[in-house]
């Protein structure tokens, strides 16, 4: 009978990398006799050999094996905890991720990197174990293999075995890279044709292996399947350590240690340990390409909420269809009672959905105590990482794209902010630098800091680069956050050197973007030898969107709040009028560009004065601009419909929205509206410039 595994290879790949992450996070805390830590890493690593050999993934099965047995010697104390082995164990974990990779998606992965690793264990478990004081002499190393015994091995699977993904041949195969492998079916159980269920195993096996191995190398093979079969050992001959443990033993099986001959096995077959072609083995899996995989794992908790409110919606619904039958005047305050029923259900049941796309942005953050680590050896900085609000939760959509950006802030971090210890020391601070990473929501958006005590940002340096790049005039007047805004332009970097972490001028301008296409900000705080703080603002998901709703003629459009600072009714004493016919508004102590969303847009409005309009104050990337619009209407959530997937992209418009009316609401990208005012105030002015230049040649 074939089982298809591919089904449960989604399951596998899940567990492996989380216990991938848990093996990094727990390697990077071990300290020495930490016996528990060195159990849990060792039970991953297992899990994951066992998974990759049932599906066949076998660089997989055959790279973690050795770092299973270095684990192995750690964990019966034969090997003390040295700082070597914990970085050739986290270098293998960076394996095992790529060859796990290389198997979802069926791709190439570096070869080299693994061949290095796979040396270096070999070359690290063939030196011996390392105990306190011991020492390696010619004759231990010079030690013959144990003589290799013969084990009676009787293994009675459950009968829904396979229906798990478990397949006995390739528990066979795993026992014959032991030794040669004798092995006879039973057929005892095997039910008549008619009562026979084609999912279900009725067959058991008596095996002989001859092997070198110890008892429980053998049983590790069956570890896998330990709670679905019953498995029993008996040495034939030799000497050998007897391990007595069974896995469910049956009264009427031989018992471990009991001396039995292999004449006694009836008409055995024999499969020897050269003797594995590949066709002999069972096909892999077929593995999905990782696009059309997606999965999220959702608390028991919030899918009981989640059928209650179903519930609920469904008993609103038949009250109101009984009201629809036989609706009379006197059922009014009824309707009304079910309708005001069905919107807090439908709100309930909205928000009840999004949660289960939430996961804690720990999924995000557990990447970088590794990083910090490799960039610290590789910098030589000491740095202390201090991780806080890791519980916070995020889209799981959002928090798939901010990672890269975050991993370059860190980095930065690192490079750029942190001084090296002897500069630290002069200026009276700690030799140790401290990086902080902390996530808090804000309203209906979620804040990602990333903190340094380091240098901070010289903003006269900061100033005179993007002078000399000519990307600010010499006499402009700019303020502190415009200068820092400054490190995002394309190309630019204050670094005296360059190096393969930071410091070429590119990432910045690509992390800002990735910010804004997931509709966030990134504001910088810094101060001179104290330190530097990156705050990143983004929305808790990208399929919902709090808006203002505002009014310019007989169009409605969508303004984002949380690019909203403020609105406000326009002063005629605080307009003035710059060249090609830009508006500036006094805001306190900033002019702010006024843009008439009607001009831009080409609409008819109730009014084009700007004097006693409404205007809408947002931000980006630095800039606060006014928007002009004839009305403010309600704020609310809207559902973002992608206009570039229906339609075409525009400038200008992120998306669009359905209103309660079934009318269209675009969606305005604040960042792209500021480009089409910079972009028309140009053109007026470069037309400005020409109709003067044709006046003074007239005249």
């Amino acid at each position: 009978m074939s089982v298809d595994l591919s089904q449960f290879i989604p399951t596998f790949l899940e567990e492996s990398f989380e216990g991938l992450a848990l093996m990094e996070s727990s390697l990077l805390s071990l300290e020495v006799d930490d016996n528990e830590t060195i159990h849990s890493i060792f039970r991953a690593a297992h899990s994951i050999k066992g998974g990759a050999g049932t599906f066949g993934f076998d660089k997989v099965t055959e790279f973690t094996h050795l770092v299973e047995t270095l684990l192995d010697e750690m964990r019966d104390g034969r090997r003390v905890i040295a700082s070597a082995d914990i970085e050739l164990l986290l270098e293998s974990v960076d394996c095992i991720r790529l060859l796990i990779e290389s198997a979802r998606d069926q791709s190439g992965y570096d070869e080299a990197k693994v061949a290095q690793t796979s040396q270096a264990l070999s070359k690290s478990l063939s030196q011996g174990a390392s105990l306190p004081g011991a020492e390696n002499t010619p004759e231990s190393e010079g030690e013959a293999e144990p003589d290799a015994v013969q084990w009676q091995i009787s293994f009675i699977p459950g009968h829904h075995l396979v229906k798990t993904g478990n397949d006995p041949l390739l528990l066979f195969n795993a026992l014959a890279d032991l030794g040669p492998l004798e092995l006879s079916a039973q057929a005892s159980e095997l039910p008549s044709l008619s009562d026979m269920d084609p999912q279900e195993l009725y067959l058991s096996w008596h095996l002989v292996l001859t092997s070198a191995a110890s008892e429980a190398e053998i049983r590790e093979v069956f570890e896998w399947v330990e709670d679905e079969c019953q498995l029993e050992l008996a040495q034939l001959s030799g000497q050998g350590k007897q391990d007595k443990e069974s896995c469910n033993s049956p009264p009427d099986v031989t018992t471990s240690g009991e001396q039995v001959t292999a004449e006694e096995l009836a008409e055995p077959t024999t499969i020897a340990a050269a003797d594995k072609s590949p066709e002999k083995k069972p096909e892999k899996a077929q593995v999905k390409n990782k696009q059309d995989a997606g999965s999220i794992r959702v608390g028991v908790d919030k899918v009981d909420n989640l059928i209650n409110l179903v519930g609920e919606l469904v008993i609103t619904q038949s009250m109101l269809s009984e009201l629809g039958n036989d609706f009379e005047l006197s059922k009014l305050e009824r309707l009304t009672s079910g309708l005001e029923q069905l919107l807090q259900n439908t709100k309930e049941l909205q928000e009840s959905v999004m949660r289960i796309r939430m996961l804690p942005i720990s999924f995000a953050f557990n990447r970088f105590p590794r990083l910090v680590h490799d960039l610290s050896k590789k910098t030589g900085k000491a740095i202390e990482l201090v991780i806080n609000g890791e519980q916070t939760e995020l889209d799981k959509t959002v928090m798939e794209q901010i990672g890269d950006p975050l991993v370059h802030l860190v980095r930065n971090a690192v490079d750029h902010g942190i001084e090296p210890a002897e500069i630290r020391k002069a200026k009276g601070k700690p030799e140790q630098g401290t990086i902080k990473l902390d996530a808090y929501h804000l309203g209906g958006n979620i804040v990602i800091e990333i903190k340094d005590d380091g240098g901070g940002i010289n903003k006269e340096v900061v100033l005179n680069k993007a002078i000399d790049k000519g990307l600010v005039e010499a006499s402009s007047n700019l303020s502190e956050s415009q200068i820092f805004d400054l490190i995002f332009e394309p190309g630019f970097s204050t670094a005296k050197e360059l190096s393969d972490i930071s410091g070429r001028g590119v990432g910045m301008d690509v992390v800002k973007k990735n910010i804004q296409s997931l509709g966030g900000r990134i504001q910088i705080e810094s101060e001179q030898d104290k330190g530097s703080t990156f705050r990143v603002n983004l929305p808790l998901t990208l399929a919902i969107l709090d808006g203002q709703l505002v009014r310019v003629g007989s169009e409605i459009y969508v303004i984002p709040l949380i690019a909203i600072v403020e609105s406000l009714q326009a002063k005629a004493e605080l307009i003035n009028r710059v060249s090609g016919d830009m508006l500036l508004y006094r805001l306190r102590e900033d002019n702010v560009p006024v843009l008439p969303i009607y001009q831009l847009f080409s609409l008819p409005a109730d009014t084009t004065e700007v004097e006693n309009s409404l205007l809408v104050v947002v931000e980006a990337d630095g800039q606060k601009v006014g928007l002009m619009v004839d009305d403010l209407l309600a704020q609310q959530q809207v559902v973002i419909k992608s206009l570039k997937d229906n339609y075409q992209q525009v400038d200008g418009i992120s998306g669009a929205t359905i209103l309660g009316d079934g009318s269209v609401a675009m969606i305005l990208d604040i960042p792209g509206m500021i480009q089409l005012a910079m972009k028309s105030a140009q053109k007026n002015q470069a037309q400005h410039y020409s109709a003067n230049v044709l006046a003074g040649e007239t005249v």
